[in-house]
Parts: C-alpha cells; structure tokens; sequence
C-alpha cells in the first residue's frame, strides 16, 4: 500500500524568527510530517508567491508577526484544517470567521510561560533579599550595610501575593512551593479549593494588595483588567513593598506607578510597561528602586526552540489521529490572553 502524501504546510511570521524557531535538527522533524517550504516565509497573504501557497496549504505554522486569518485569507484557503501558533495568544490572530469554519488552532502559549515564570521566581526571591536596592547601595557607597540594616531582608516567610492564576500564574506558584514563603492569589476565576490546591490562599485583590511584601501580576490582557491596578490600589501596597509586572503595562496607571516609584514609597521589577517601550525622559530608566528589563522574561534566544518543538509534537498528534495537545477554544478567549 503506497505511504499516503504529507499534509502540505505553510509558515507565516516574521522570517527572523525562524531559524530559532526551528534549528536544523527540529527542521528536519518537522519536514518528516509535512511538506513545506523553510524558504517561504509568509508576511503577507496577498503575495503572489504566498497565495499559491495558502491555497494548497492544509496547516499553517503561525508565529509573531502573522498577518491576521481574516475571511478574505480563509477563502483563499480552502484545504486549511489546522493553524499551529509558536507564540502565545492567539487572539489578535483569529476571529469570527476563523472559527465558523470549523478549524483547528492550537497554541505554544504553555511553553513560552515557563521562561517568564522563571524570570518572576528569580525577582520574588531577589526582591525578598533586596538584592536590587542593596546593589544600587553598593555601587554608590562601596561598603557593607551595618548587620542591623538588614533586619527587613529575607524570604523567610516573605508575603508574596500572585494577582492571575493564569498559565504563567500557574506555573510560579509552582515553582514557589520549596520555598518559605506566604503565598496569596486573587483570581476571580478560582474558588477557594482551587486556590488551595495551587498552594495559595484566596484572597480579594484590595487585601491581597495591603497583606504582601511582593506583588506579582500575572493576568492577562482584557477590557476587564484594563488599568484594574489603578492610583487607588497601588497605594494600598505597604510601604517598601515590591511591585512586580511581567504581563502587560495596560493592566497599571502608569502615571500612578510612576509617581510612587519617583516618591520612593515602593520599588519595582518592570518587565513590561505602558506605553512600550517607555520614552527617552522616563525616570523609570534612572531610578534607583526600579529593576527596568526590556520585555525579556517570555522565551528569547535557545529558548524558542521549545515553542518550535510544541508544534512539532502537535504535527506528531495529527499523524496520529489525536486531537492538539495545548488547543485552543473559543470560549477561553474571553479570560486569556
């Protein structure tokens, strides 16, 4: 019996990702379960070299810079059945007409959460020792802090409250299980067993504010956390406490958060900011109670090869007849990112 045709597949993102995306040994798997082009790189569907694709294409693999799926580029696809996205939300991509034709998509998002809830485990646990603060010190005094100066530095028993049991969320609870630490969650999607089960106590988002040492934020993006960290509720964070985002600067007042870090009231590990990048004249960038990182925490360098390879086991499924191991549904748009 002859060996039936590979699905023909299609790539389409920004090209400079690419080769990170899938170094020659990930390549040569992916090219074992389908028929594709690593020289076309699709950026734009109305090409004439990329519409000859589309319209044989039966899987797309998707990744930052994808043009939007609008109906005018699912018409001109008529044999697509799957989209497999190397990067995280989805939401941007797709919409209506995506999902009235009945496809398939699913997401690498689980993968490019594990680097950013590495980078968060990494400021908890320095903000916790004030190591930041105590950096800036040194450089400028070239002394030690006399031992009682250090009587509020430590983790042990550090009040750490995590705003998103999002995927992300999820994940750094995890990762803050062995340590000594206090550990709260506000999440309006997660009920007190839930909670209890991820190693956290509820709480409601004002208290969680006022009772943690170190605040992480880790919801996503949507019109109902719009700025949901306002003036009002940063100002309940105690004094000295650690504010820390790496989800999206909408979900803070920026001129809020930045007058308190400007007073001095409290310090921050910013990993994203509104607007991004911030301007020239920021004072985030010259403050010394401010940890500035230029959007890094999610999967940079060899780390994007695990995104790539998330696809690439998803491809392993459909040979098989499984349905996608991280697919996305429509319904969860409304609360994810």
């Amino acid at each position: 019996m002859p060996t039936p045709p590979l699905p023909t597949a299609v790539f389409a993102m920004n090209p400079v990702h690419l080769p990170e995306l899938f170094p020659p040994p990930l390549m040569a798997r992916l090219r074992e379960l389908v028929t594709i082009d690593p020289g076309l790189v699709v950026q734009d569907f109305i090409d004439p070299a990329a519409a000859l694709a589309l319209a044989e294409a039966e899987v797309l693999i998707t990744g930052w810079g994808c043009p939007h799926l609008g109906a005018d580029v699912l018409d001109a696809a008529p044999r697509l059945r799957t989209v497999l996205h190397t990067g995280g939300s989805v939401r941007s991509m797709i919409g209506d007409a995506f999902w009235e034709r009945g496809l398939t998509i699913s997401s690498a998002a689980w993968a490019n959460a594990l680097p950013v809830a590495e980078y968060t485990l990494a400021a908890i646990l320095f903000a916790g020792k004030d190591a930041f603060g105590l950096r800036e010190r040194f450089r400028v005094e070239h002394v030690y802090p006399a031992p009682d100066e250090y009587a509020a530095v430590g983790n042990l028993g550090r009040r750490v409250g995590i705003i998103g049991a999002s995927r992300v969320g999820r994940r750094v609870l995890e990762l803050l299980r062995p340590f000594d630490l206090s550990v709260s969650l506000y999440d309006p999607y997660v009920d007190d067993a839930g909670a209890a089960a991820l190693g956290a106590v509820p709480l409601p988002l004002d208290e969680l504010l006022r009772t943690s040492d170190i605040v992480s934020v880790h919801a996503p993006e949507i019109p109902e956390t719009y700025r949901m960290l306002s003036r009002e509720r940063l100002a309940l964070i105690p004094d000295g406490g650690v504010f820390i985002n790496t989800s999206r600067g909408t979900l803070v007042d920026p001129d809020a958060l930045t007058d308190e870090l400007v007073g001095g009231r409290i310090s921050a590990v910013l990993d994203v900011t509104e607007p991004e990048p911030l301007p020239a004249g920021s004072p985030l960038y010259r403050l010394p109670n401010v940890f500035l990182t230029p959007h890094i925490a999610g999967s940079l360098g060899n780390e994007l090869a695990r995104l790539g390879g998330t696809v690439v086991e998803e491809l392993e499924r459909r040979a098989t007849g499984l349905p996608p191991a991280h697919g996305v549904r429509r319904a969860e748009l409304a609360t994810s990112a």
